[in-house]
């Protein structure tokens, strides 16, 4: 078997979860590092030729390389790796006569509804939100395209995927700030899932008859003041103290904007992250528990504790 991704915070934890259960699997990256458990192949998903020469000989591949980012300025590296990366993938997967691909997509990939009413899998993509999140879309589409041509493919949707990774990148980096003591809070609310749990469904979704059909992976639905109270407390640190309303968010993305622009850095607040952060938008879970007997998602306090120590420990905290 094949992993796309194989060094990012789904991959890395998919390939040891896949490892422990005697997998022979190729762990496909730009770099080709090697990985525990896993032979390392240098590939880009845009190079067509190595891709096919990963694919030989491989039954089942799960996609999990994209890029994630709600910075504008990355838009066409967006564009490029999620839906045309994506579109090699599903092409060389029917090429090689692979059995089946499981994709992971996420949650920005339903739409955008703000509200009280938990999205579902039915939930029809609007157009709104994020460039991240219409990347992803459009990538499942070519995926959906697939399966129209005879390939058995599974996709997962995951909320805010939370795991001991890089804690300057990515979701971890919730956990830097907590560290740091920020401040600041929102009131919004967004769904959260162990990263644990995203590999675990994943791996049952691919063993399992299930085909053709997408699944929400969400343990919880909480604001972002409570989950940055969670994990400052897990790391012995002040939980944040201060609101932040709409005005001084939109004050803040803009300030974050042109100090990226002077310094060359990447901005700390994007305009879709500031306005991602004021809003509650709940995600249902009920299909993949219901499509998955015996599986449950981990108590999200034990999540945070989990992380918040694994991190700890890496950093000498």
């Amino acid at each position: 078997m094949l992993v796309t991704g194989a060094t990012g915070l789904v991959g890395s934890h998919l390939i040891q979860k896949l490892a422990s259960r005697g997998n022979r699997i190729i762990a496909l990256s730009r770099s080709g590092k090697s990985i525990a458990g896993a032979e390392g192949f240098s590939c880009d998903i845009l190079d067509v030729v190595e891709l096919e020469n990963a694919m030989k000989g491989v039954d089942k591949v799960y996609h999990c390389a994209a890029v994630v980012s709600f910075d504008g300025e990355e838009k066409q590296e967006l564009f490029n790796t999620n839906i045309q990366g994506t579109a090699n993938v599903v092409n060389e997967c029917i090429d090689a006569g692979v059995k089946k691909l499981v994709y992971v997509s996420s949650v920005a990939a339903l739409g955008h509804q703000p509200g009280q009413k938990p999205l579902t899998e039915e939930n029809e993509f609007t157009g709104k939100g994020s460039v991240y999140g219409k990347t992803k879309h459009f990538a499942e589409m070519e995926v959906w395209r697939a399966g129209c041509e005879g390939l058995n493919i599974a996709i997962v949707n995951p909320s805010i995927i939370l795991g001991a990774g890089d804690w300057n990148s990515g979701s971890t980096q919730l956990f830097k700030s907590a560290y740091d003591e920020f401040p600041y809070y929102t009131e919004g609310i967004h769904g959260f899932v162990d990263v644990n749990d995203v590999a675990e469904a994943m791996i049952r979704l691919m063993e399992s008859g299930i085909s053709n059909q997408r699944f929400i992976l969400n343990a919880v639905n909480i604001s972002f003041k409570e989950l940055f109270t969670k994990i400052a407390l897990a790391m012995g640190r002040k939980p944040p103290h201060k609101k932040v309303n709409r005005f001084m968010a939109e004050l803040v993305w803009r300030l974050s904007y042109l100090s990226a622009k002077f310094s060359g850095k990447k901005p700390l607040l994007t305009k879709e992250t500031a306005r991602s952060a004021q809003e509650s938008v709940y995600y249902s879970n009920e299909k993949i528990l219901k499509a998955l007997p015996g599986f449950s998602f981990t108590p999200f306090d034990d999540t945070i504790n989990r992380i918040a120590g694994e991190l700890k420990k890496r950093y000498n905290l």
